[in-house]
């Protein structure tokens, strides 16, 4: 079994959406629809989507809900965290050596947390 997709909820997705296609533009990640609720970015078998929740009720963040973003480098986590900041995300924790690993982690603009890690 792997994960194959994830999806998050947006409140605003146009402006969800041009954070997340700054925050993965080079990483690979292609969009494959936007249109209604929903924008979807793919690579190599997993899709990452944004989505108004199809209630119609608020989107909310998830207490202890977090997803992680592997890279190449300490340099990377630094660049997409001060990114991720430019953007209008939050800081959660500053780049650092946590775990023996270099990780940071930002809140995106709907309160959605997001770890980048090397």
């Amino acid at each position: 079994m792997k994960i194959s997709y994830i999806t998050i909820g947006t409140n605003n997705r146009e402006a969800a959406e041009a954070f997340y296609d700054q925050l993965l533009k080079g990483s690979g990640f292609e969009k494959a629809y936007s249109a209604d609720r929903m924008t979807m970015w793919v690579r190599e078998g997993f899709m990452f989507a944004l989505a108004e929740p199809f209630d119609g009720n608020p989107a909310t963040i998830g207490n202890g809900s977090m997803f992680g973003l592997s890279l190449d480098s300490e340099a990377e986590v630094k660049r997409l965290y001060n990114l991720a900041i430019a953007l209008g995300g939050t800081d959660e924790g500053p780049p650092a050596i946590r775990s023996d690993h270099p990780s940071a982690y930002v809140r995106d603009l709907d309160g959605n947390k997001l770890c980048f890690f090397a």
